[in-house]
């Protein structure tokens, strides 16, 4: 192997992981911890946590990705990356509609609060988000690692239950996602490490409020 092919075998695995982790999936990573951690959510009947993740899917994975060609078709946006701040507040202000929309629909069902709150912290974090960006330009993947973190600690401190290994993963998982946007240079270290703590303290504090 050349020594070029050495150096983008780094390249290639940040961007896998920044796939791999990208925010349009982490509300699906974290209805899947809400649902296999032992708790008493994972005894909801199978068929609400298959409604839930069929809208989560449809609202927040589906529609935001059928809609990125069409902003790219208006120029809206000049690459599917979205790295310029100016071209990311249509988006956000796009996904923040829609995690509103989630939110309106869940609390229509009869489910434990904690996840009515996840919802609802997840549709308040989009619009704060949306703002910051219109000033400076945070890591939205790093919002999201750090939500994905906050979640397993909101749900280990409100049922009394020690959930080591899905907190090690998902600091890992926040450790993988920082260093990728950094070797990447699609952020600086503060915008990163703002990220997290943003999603961290947005989404923890405001589940363990409500």
């Amino acid at each position: 192997m050349s020594t070029e092919g050495r150096k983008n075998i780094p390249d290639a695995v940040a961007k896998t992981i920044s796939i791999i982790f990208h925010p349009v999936f982490m509300p699906l990573y974290a209805l899947l911890i809400l649902f296999t951690a032992p708790t008493f959510l994972g005894f909801l009947p199978f068929t609400v946590k298959r409604i839930l993740f069929f809208i989560v899917t449809v609202d927040n994975v589906l529609i935001p990705l059928m809609l990125l060609p069409f902003f790219r078709y208006r120029n809206l946006i000049s690459s599917y990356k979205i790295e310029e701040k100016s071209e990311r507040i249509i988006p956000l202000l796009t996904a923040s509609i829609l995690y509103s929309t989630t939110a309106f629909i869940v609390f229509r069902f009869q489910v434990p609060f904690i996840i009515k709150s996840f919802f609802l912290a997840t549709s308040v974090m989009a619009v704060v988000v949306t703002f910051i960006n219109f000033w400076w330009k945070i890591s939205i993947h790093a919002v999201a690692a750090g939500a994905l973190t906050a979640v397993v600690i909101v749900l280990s401190y409100k049922m009394y239950t020690p959930l080591t290994w899905y907190l090690v993963c998902a600091i890992l998982i926040g450790g993988l996602v920082l260093s990728s946007r950094l070797r990447l240079k699609s952020h600086n270290p503060a915008q990163v490490w703002l990220g997290y703590l943003t999603g961290i303290c947005g989404i923890g504090l405001f589940i363990s409020l409500f």
